[in-house]
């Protein structure tokens, strides 16, 4: 679009640069992704209130352990749980307050 359609080009002005760079939308993209799950909504919540292995997130949910692994992997690559391995159990945990942030605006949202 060229820039002499435009109706307000000091809004316009404004708002691009306010954009982020396109690596930053798509990585943006990933976090909001595992919002996207319930599955993966439920292990976040679990995780808010303490670290769990694979099992006893299994156990909680009542779902198998390959899918729970499943849906840890995920989370794990988008850098929104953190692991510490005690023996040969593996626990997780939320990497930070901030994903909790998110996850607590969106429910107040939601029971508005």
């Amino acid at each position: 679009m060229k820039d002499e359609k435009l109706i307000n080009p000091e809004a316009v002005a404004m708002c691009r640069s306010a954009m982020l760079c396109e690596k930053d939308y798509d990585d943006l993209s990933l976090i909001f992704d595992m919002f996207g799950d319930s599955t993966r909504l439920k292990i976040m919540s679990a995780l808010f209130t303490h670290e769990l292995c694979v099992g006893d997130l299994a156990a909680l949910l009542e779902m198998s352990t390959s899918a729970v692994s499943h849906q840890l992997s995920s989370l794990k690559k988008t850098k929104l749980v953190s692991t510490r391995k005690i023996g040969k159990n593996v626990y997780y945990s939320m990497a930070d307050e901030h994903i909790e942030n998110i996850y607590r605006m969106a429910y107040e949202h939601i029971k508005e």
